[in-house]
């Protein structure tokens, strides 16, 4: 299929590519790809840029799994969010509201409702495919969804609780949400707010080894009777504080294991279910902002070469900051204060009432401009940076309505000021679902892709710490020796250059040349 707009662009949804660098077979696309980049040096109080080009082998099973997804805090907002927004698609179930009848969406989900150019035909026209056309990956509407709660209420209870859909919407999704109850979570007083006490009565009980044994087991079978090819185990339930670092309790994978096994109280939740998730040999996303990956748990990924991916999903004000402050400074601005106020009222919200719960939810939200800070020196001496505060307020009765307000002041020409404000109101659930799906569909497909450089014998996987997630989370987990990048443009452009990557197409560089210069491209 492919349509010619009026803006001189062409789109379509099936891509092929034609190169001595890209092979096709049933099982495969492999792909020859030279990455090219520049590395520096000082050298006599200047800098020398040397251009690399790196000869990578590329290779995509092209065989789609029946995944299984299991999310803990599945009763949650954000948990029947996903379960019904997958099972409106899939069921094709329209609804009416005051606006006239409605039909579902993924909208918000890069995978499925952006696009991406490929390149300009012969007449100079952009031509453009959705991302997910680039290689295959799995479809949203066969996900198979299950998990855990603190909270034994059924989804379609937990739907209209979270109060996120509107009437006639939930009215028919009733009768495909009434069956689906959470398997027992683990619940840790010490670990979330005190609030969330009166929720929690469906808690496995016994001693923390114990009770990773269960979850494991509850993996186990899961994929087996719902016959799936693999699983992603993901974290959406309530923010937690941050769990201390301490040698010889989870600083490496060993003390990390024998801590569990001693039944140490610093072990929170949600470490115990990314271990188990490693152990298992299944990939683990954290999209709550705690710090669940401490060293050892780090350490036992890439021992067992499992994917992790974290933290803290990326939906509205932290988002727009990552655009806002990359624009800023890019335009030569200087911001001097950035101040970020929010306040809703479902579950997260009250729980990140309590101060610890807020602290880790403030350390995801605060780092999100310090490399963009950090590349400018003309802007920043070293060890400046923009006043930076955050607010999050509990008011009930706005329920999953998020309102954000932030405000920018720069300094600018000749010390002039600059004063940019914003308000947004969200519904946060919808904002999440859609970053849920993508990355549980981006992280299954990077399963399937390895390479190989000139010097290596065999093709391996990408590093075990799914940087290339970073556009969908607030403060990205990175391997140790590689840079945070939280520029949001730079994610996205990460995202579809490594897959475009891995067909054999170039990056997207913007030069345009065929349009600045007499030179004809036509074939």
């Amino acid at each position: 299929f492919f349509l010619r707009l009026y803006l001189r662009m062409v789109f379509g949804t099936n891509l092929t590519v034609e190169s001595p660098n890209v092979s096709y077979t049933d099982d495969c696309i492999t792909s020859e790809y030279n990455y090219q980049r520049a590395q520096t040096r000082i050298e006599n109080d200047r800098i020398v840029a040397t251009p690399v080009t790196t000869s990578y082998s590329f290779k995509t099973n092209r065989k789609v799994p029946k995944l299984g997804v299991m999310l803990i805090g599945l009763a949650g907002n954000n948990g029947s969010t996903v379960v019904g927004g997958v099972i409106a698609n899939r069921e094709g179930i329209s609804w009416e509201t005051k606006e006239g009848p409605q039909t579902p969406n993924y909208y918000g989900s890069i995978t499925q409702s952006s696009t991406v150019r490929i390149g300009s035909d012969a007449n100079g026209e952009d031509t453009y495919i959705p991302l997910k056309a680039l290689l295959p990956m799995v479809e949203m509407n066969d996900l198979v969804i299950g998990g855990w709660d603190i909270n034994n209420m059924n989804l379609a209870d937990a739907m209209e609780r979270a109060k996120v859909f509107d009437y006639d919407l939930q009215r028919q999704l009733k009768p495909f949400m009434k069956d689906i109850v959470p398997l027992p979570s683990i619940y840790d007083e010490d670990f979330v707010a005190a609030n969330q006490k009166a929720r929690a009565n469906h808690c496995l009980e016994g001693t923390k080894q114990e009770m990773l044994n269960t979850i494991r087991q509850n993996m186990r079978d899961f994929k087996e009777q719902n016959g799936c090819d693999s699983l992603v185990i993901l974290w959406s339930a309530n923010t937690e504080r941050f769990a201390e670092i301490v040698t010889g309790l989870n600083d490496t994978a060993e003390n990390l294991l024998a801590s569990i096994e001693k039944n140490e109280s610093e072990i929170s939740p949600s470490t115990l279910f990314a271990v188990a998730s490693i152990l298992e040999g299944h990939t683990y996303i954290n999209g709550s902002p705690q710090n669940t990956f401490v060293p050892g748990a780090i350490e036992l990924a890439e021992s067992k070469n499992v994917f992790i991916g974290g933290d803290d999903f990326k939906t509205g004000q932290t988002k727009m900051k990552s655009v806002m402050v990359d624009w800023l400074i890019a335009a030569g601005l200087k911001p001097t204060s950035i101040v970020s106020y929010n306040h809703l009222g479902n579950n997260d919200g009250k729980n990140l009432s309590a101060p610890k719960q807020f602290r880790s939810k403030e350390v995801s939200k605060s780092n999100v401009v310090d490399d963009m800070v950090a590349s400018n020196p003309i802007l920043y001496q070293e060890g400046e940076h923009p006043d930076h505060v955050i607010v999050i307020k509990y008011v009930p009765y706005v329920g999953d309505s998020k309102r954000a307000m932030d405000e920018y002041t720069s300094e600018i020409f000749m010390h002039g000021r600059n004063t940019i404000s914003m308000h947004n109101t969200c519904e946060d659930s919808l904002l999440a679902a859609p970053i849920i799906l993508d990355l549980l569909v981006l992280s299954e497909l990077i399963s399937r892709i390895t390479y190989k450089t000139g010097e290596m014998e065999e093709y391996e996987r990408f590093h075990p710490i799914l940087s290339i997630l970073s556009y969908l989370l607030k403060a990205p987990l990175v391997p140790s020796s590689a840079p945070v990048v939280n520029a949001l443009f730079k994610q996205r452009a990460c995202i579809e250059n490594i897959l475009k990557a891995c067909v054999g197409l170039p990056p997207e560089n913007d030069m345009g040349l065929e349009h600045r210069t007499n030179y004809s491209f036509k074939s």
